[in-house]
């Protein structure tokens, strides 16, 4: 796996693809948050090659996205969960498939969300802080935060200016 160029960037999408922007771990995380544990469950589940799924896990613990259990004394064998922080790439994952059922599955869902405990189908959304309000797609829109540098500025700036001359 070569080094990602994005950890340095400011961005937190930018840093959100280089700590799980390899398709793989996606998949990886996918799995495990579904149930899945174990390296044989991963491996035969997705296809992958024995030597990059062990380096793959190995990154999603290095990160702190997955934790590596022990299972079994003789031989020693492991499971690797979630953490809370993978968990709540849940979200992510949950927009994904909405996104691609949507734009990428013409016959039809392949996958459905639910809430675990009723049943009920879901659909990710983004809701207000205060208002706890459902935001409409095109109402969300991204703006520097208090810990911005000069990158995120002149970005937003830029931006500015944009919109300015349309107008």
């Amino acid at each position: 796996m070569r080094p990602s160029p994005f950890p340095a960037m400011e961005c937190p999408v930018a840093r959100s693809l280089a700590e799980v922007g390899d398709a793989w771990r996606v998949l990886i995380l996918r799995d495990a948050f579904v149930g899945f544990r174990r390296f044989d469950e991963f491996e035969g589940n997705l296809g992958i090659a024995p030597n990059i799924l062990a380096k793959r896990l190995h990154a999603l613990v290095n990160d702190g996205l997955l934790t590596k259990r022990l299972y079994q004394q003789r031989p020693a064998r492991y499971e690797y969960v979630p953490t809370a922080k993978a968990r709540e790439f849940a979200l992510v994952l949950a927009a994904l498939a909405t996104w691609g059922t949507r734009w990428l599955s013409p016959g039809g869902a392949t996958v459905t969300l639910i809430d675990r405990t009723s049943g009920e189908p879901l659909e990710p959304s983004i809701v207000g802080t205060t208002t706890r309000r459902v935001c409409l797609v095109d109402n969300i829109a991204f703006q520097p935060g208090p810990k911005a540098g000069p990158d995120t500025l002149q970005r937003a700036a830029r931006l500015k200016a944009r919109k300015e001359n349309m107008t």
